[in-house]
């Protein structure tokens, strides 16, 4: 930790940056949903550190321990239900762990599994994203005296859109067959980004995708459709 970290973390929450203060270690492996994240911290005071999958989220844990942990319950080396039980029952305990998805019903998996609170995708709402973590801290940790409610929405950089996309359409475009853990993990991966980007053709087509694992047949032809659409994407001029 630098000097200016060191800075950070002595100085107090104020009413306009009510997260001074905080790290925020987000386990995430979507770009577009990340920086969604990142500008909220950003608005909000707090520091942020990106994990991309369970693996370098471990990493990270090894040697820093941040005051926030959210956790995507659908990350590309497995189910994020283990590194929040890991959080929350470890020594010593990270403050506020989050569990966070495009699926709401995903929100009881991460209470089963210890979590503090779930914040649900798309994650753009400042107001919203400080009181979930507020509300979970201790009194001395919290910004003394009233607080402005800045009833602000983010809007990601559309190029980590692109990126993320882009990692699809390299799934995708591969000639050998999908197994159904890549059919899932496609699925939920663009029916996150669908969400965040209020696409819904794009989130059809990821919801078929995922309802055809069972059946080759159905499978191929909903690949195809989804790689129409992110290609179509990828294609446009200007923002997605």
């Amino acid at each position: 930790m630098d000097n200016l970290d060191d800075f950070l973390v002595m100085r107090p929450p104020t009413a306009n940056r009510p997260l001074l203060g905080l790290t925020v270690l987000v386990v995430e492996d979507s770009r577009f949903a990340c920086d969604a994240i990142r500008l909220l911290c950003q608005r909000s005071g707090a520091r942020i550190r990106r994990a991309d999958s369970l693996a370098h989220a471990r990493q990270h844990l090894k040697v820093y321990r941040p005051s926030v942990v959210i956790v995507d319950l659908g990350l590309p080396d497995g189910p994020g239900e283990g590194l929040i039980h890991d959080l929350t029952h470890g020594t010593p305990r990270v403050d506020v762990v989050l569990g966070t998805s495009g699926d709401p019903d995903a929100a009881n998996r991460a209470m089963d599994a210890g979590a503090d609170g779930f914040i649900a995708k798309p994650v753009a709402s400042l107001s919203a994203f400080q009181n979930a973590i507020l509300s979970l801290l201790p009194k001395d940790r919290q910004p003394p005296g009233p607080r402005l409610v800045r009833d602000e929405v983010v809007e990601p950089d559309p190029l980590a859109l692109r990126d993320d996309l882009a990692l699809v359409a390299d799934v995708l475009a591969d000639r050998g067959a999908l197994s159904s853990d890549t059919v899932a993990y496609l699925s939920q991966f663009v029916g996150g980004l669908a969400r965040t980007a209020d696409d819904t053709d794009l989130g059809e087509a990821a919801g078929r995708l995922g309802q055809s694992r069972s059946d080759p047949a159905l499978i191929a032809a909903a690949r195809a459709d989804l790689s129409r659409l992110v290609t179509a994407r990828l294609g446009a001029s200007g923002p997605i």
